[in-house]
């Protein structure tokens, strides 16, 4: 077996439990010199959301995340180039505009298609290949697994979504990636925190929860999207490089990281009964 590259880190937990953390990698892979920003290219990074789940080592969960931004290579597009999203703005396997259009890459630095395939090999198939190799793993030891992929989004993006997002955003591809019983219990847990929650609505699970969610082969899959004013002291409109992101602050991720922590308690109990 190929060691573990040095960007994908790995924590192996003994509960059937698998969380997946895609987007909080910042390193551009020496890309710099062709961004027109590192700044920008880094600015749709989903902040701290290890620590924001850094409870879910005393849950003994298994952890995937990456290293790698997200201007690289985001692991949670299809790979084939499909939209997931069809007639909705969003982003690309390996995105050349920020979520607000924004131009990533100096003129005549996008990745050709032939750099796209070799991105693709070197951090998607490794990242997908843990994930699989994880719930294989765990399923040997569990009746089910859940896969909870942990995102987090600024609350107002106006070229991807109207308004205000709420702040927990579940997302199970329709239905389809878990049984309803779990869906509805997440739910029910963020309800019950007071504060806003959608089901499948802007965001219904990215191609993490699409292609692992397979209820009927005992792997059910649940996307995470949060508004990051839950958890961050976020101001309205635009954000510039003097003021994004703000700092953590655990006092105001308080409320936030307590939901979280019965919605991944929920999860466990589910598994394993």
């Amino acid at each position: 077996m190929s060691a573990t590259p040095q960007w994908l880190h790995i924590r192996r937990g003994s509960a059937p439990l698998l969380l997946s953390m895609p987007h909080a990698g910042t390193d551009l892979r020496g890309l710099e010199s062709r961004l027109i920003s590192p700044w920008r290219a880094r600015k749709d990074a989903d902040w701290y959301v290890p620590e924001l789940y850094d409870f879910a080592t005393e849950l003994d969960a298994t952890i995937v995340r990456t290293d790698i931004s997200r201007t690289v290579l985001d692991v949670n597009r299809d790979p084939t180039g499909q939209s997931l999203y069809p007639g909705q703005n969003t982003t690309a396997l390996c995105p050349t505009t920020t979520f607000d259009g924004e131009p990533l890459y100096q003129a005549g630095g996008e990745p050709s298609d032939a750099e796209i395939a070799e991105r693709r090999a070197v951090y998607f198939d490794p990242y997908h290949a843990a994930l699989r190799a994880e719930a294989a793993r765990l399923l040997k030891q569990h009746p089910r697994v859940v896969v909870y992929d942990c995102h987090s989004i600024r609350s107002a993006v106006p070229r991807l979504f109207a308004g205000l997002l709420p702040h927990f955003n579940i997302g199970t591809n329709d239905g389809r990636s878990c049984a309803p019983i779990l869906e509805r219990g997440v739910r029910e847990i963020c309800e019950r925190s007071g504060l806003s929650v959608v089901v499948n609505g802007r965001f219904k699970g990215g191609y993490i929860t699409r292609s692992l969610g397979e209820p009927e082969a005992r792997v059910h899959a649940i996307q995470m999207e949060l508004a990051m004013r839950g958890y961050l002291h976020e101001h309205p409109g635009a954000v510039g490089e003097g003021d994004w992101p703000p700092p953590y602050d655990p006092q105001h991720a308080a409320q936030m990281r307590n939901v979280l922590r019965a919605v991944l308690e929920h999860c466990t109990e589910f598994a394993r009964n």
